[in-house]
Formats: structure tokens, C-alpha cells, sequence
């Protein structure tokens, strides 16, 4: 007599790379085809429930499949980006997201709440340009997840060295008591550029960025955090009523990765962040994850602000970005 046992596991196989991804860091991971195996069944990718490739695509994912796993937590994003050693060689990426209980690999998987693929085209796409990297993007909201990875090789290829570079955007919690703020008053003056010098190690941390991407200050969002993890420093000013303002960012040194915000309360208003919980008006500028079409970034920063009927109190925080908590900078301040 044989019985039947539907097995339900409780971790992935032990060919499945775990990886341990932080919040706001870049991971990366150096691995070859040479360690995976080929697929035949590929059937699972063009399931309606999966969506990962279309079967006329299984070309691109017929050599050796290579798998990596990691976790992405709640309010995250997360790129993963695979670039062969050897820029001639036709590599495929691809990566699905599964509940954290649920430890399904290919070619098994019946379902998933989503999949991604990237390979290499076979016509040119208008505007656009592709090398011999891939890239993936996931996304959480209020669950945790395991995101599984599949390196895979094109056209029957199973030998080659690669790298994956995982870049995991996501909400901190604030886990260490908050020290006195850094604030300095300065003026804005109608019709001039006034200039104001100032260095991040006289700064503090914030560690609880949250009310940044609060819908009543809106000022950048959770996932642009470590563009903000470092030291903040006020300049605190006024605009008056039916006046433009420009405040611009300048770092001594070109390489200082620092970033810019400010935002606009009554006149009344002296709460700072992050005690802060609505404003008026908050901008911010950071260094872009990605070029803009028509546009070049520098290591300065810059953001406009205005008023109409009403005087308003400015609060102007320089923050240093991927921990950056020392560097020299000048603040311009335009009033019009």
C-alpha cells in the first residue's frame, strides 16, 4: 500500500540563496549560472495567475536557473538589477512575490501576487536603449513578503558570472530617543540673494522620518528615506505675503551626497520635525534614482517656494543622504 502526503514547506530548498537584505542599503550579491540547473517545464510563467513571460519567450529562459531569495517588509519598494560579467553574454532575470508563510519554487508555483521579467528584446523599443543588464521592481504596502530571484540563461546558456544588485527603499522605525534639533534664524530679503554657511556634524539625526510622507506634509516619500537618514540642519525664515521664494543647496565638496527641504506654517507655527504634522506647503530635492529625460543633475539641490495673502514661517532643513552626517555647504536664499 502507498499513501500520498501533500507536503507544505516550511523554508525554501537548500539550492535557493537566502539573502540578508537591510532597508535603505544596497546588497550585492556575486554568484554564476554554473551553480543553477535548467527548467524544461516553463509552462508555470505563462499561467494566468503567475503572468511572469509569455511562452513565446521561453527561449530567453531555457538555460540554467540560478535562485536567490530575500524578504521585503511593509511601505517598501525594491530594484533588482543583474549585470553579467561578460557584457556579450544574454542573461534573463526574473522574480515573483509571495506571502512570508509561503515558500513555492518553480516550476510548482500555480500563483503568486506578482511576477516580473526582464530579457532581451527582440525588436528596439522607441526611445529606449537596452545593454546587457536586467532589472526587476517590487513593491509592499501593508504585508511583508518573500521575493524569490531567478537568474536564468538565454538561448541554452549555463556558465557565467554575474552580480545582483538589490536596492530596498523602505520605512524606519523610530528606534532611538530624538536629541535637540540644530536651528538657526536667518533673514530672506526682498529682492536679494542672502547666503548662509553651515555644516552637517553640527547637526542631528531624525529617526523617525514618517511625518516626511504624511498626506498632510507630503514632503518626499518613505521610500526616498535614506536620501534623508542622515544629519538635518534648520535655517528657519519668513516669506511674506505675495512673494516667491528660491533656496538653493550647495555643498563644498561635490561629492558630499546631501539633500533639501522646506516647508511653509503659519507664522504662529514653531513645531519641528518630526513632531511635525501638517503644513502648508513642503518641497524637498534629492539625488535622482534615475536620469530625467531633458534634464542633468549637479550636487546641488533646489526648491521653490510661494506665498499669496499671507506671511509665512519657512523652515529649511539640508539633510545628508546614505548617512552622511558631516560635510560644509552653503545656503542661497532668493526672496522675490
Amino acid at each position: 500500500m502507498f499513501s500520498t502526503f501533500n507536503i507544505c514547506l516550511s523554508q525554501f530548498p537548500e539550492y535557493v540563496q537566502i539573502i540578508d537584505v537591510k532597508p535603505n542599503e544596497i546588497t550585492t550579491v556575486v554568484s554564476s549560472l554554473n551553480k543553477g540547473f535548467g527548467i524544461e517545464d516553463l509552462s508555470w510563467a505563462s499561467n494566468s495567475s503567475v503572468a511572469c513571460f509569455p511562452s513565446t519567450q521561453n527561449l530567453k529562459f531555457n538555460g540554467n536557473h540560478v535562485f536567490h531569495s530575500f524578504k521585503i517588509p511593509e511601505y517598501a519598494e525594491v530594484t533588482i538589477t543583474l549585470t553579467p560579467a561578460d557584457q556579450t553574454a544574454n542573461f534573463s532575470l526574473y522574480g515573483y512575490q509571495i506571502s512570508q508563510s509561503n515558500f513555492a519554487m518553480v516550476p510548482e508555483l500555480t500563483s503568486c501576487t506578482s511576477c516580473e521579467a526582464d530579457y532581451k528584446w527582440d525588436y528596439p523599443k522607441k526611445n529606449q536603449i537596452q545593454d546587457h543588464k536586467r532589472s526587476i521592481s517590487f513593491n509592499s504596502t501593508t504585508n511583508n513578503y518573500n521575493i524569490v530571484i531567478g537568474v536564468a540563461g538565454a538561448d541554452g546558456l549555463s556558465e557565467g558570472d554575474y552580480v545582483l544588485t538589490i536596492d530596498l527603499k523602505a520605512k524606519t522605525e523610530n528606534t532611538s530617543e530624538q536629541k535637540s534639533l540644530s536651528t538657526y534664524l536667518v533673514k530672506a530679503e526682498k529682492g536679494k540673494t542672502l547666503v548662509y554657511e553651515g555644516d552637517l556634524a553640527n547637526g542631528t539625526l531624525i529617526h523617525d522620518l514618517s511625518w516626511a510622507s504624511s498626506s498632510n506634509v507630503a514632503c518626499f516619500p518613505s521610500t526616498q528615506n535614506s536620501k534623508f537618514n542622515g544629519n538635518h540642519l534648520f535655517f528657519i525664515t519668513e516669506i511674506p505675503a505675495y512673494s516667491e521664494m528660491t533656496i538653493k543647496l550647495i555643498p563644498d565638496n561635490k561629492e558630499s551626497n546631501m539633500s533639501l527641504y522646506a516647508y511653509q506654517v503659519a507664522t504662529t507655527n514653531d513645531i519641528m520635525p518630526p513632531a511635525l504634522t501638517r503644513c502648508v506647503t513642503c518641497e524637498s530635492d534629492h539625488k535622482w534614482d534615475n536620469p530625467k529625460k531633458g534634464k542633468n543633475q549637479d550636487h546641488t539641490r533646489s526648491i521653490y517656494l510661494n506665498s499669496t495673502g499671507n506671511p509665512y514661517r519657512v523652515v529649511i532643513g539640508v539633510a545628508g543622504a546614505e548617512n552622511l552626517q558631516s560635510g560644509t555647504f552653503k545656503v542661497e536664499i532668493t526672496l522675490q
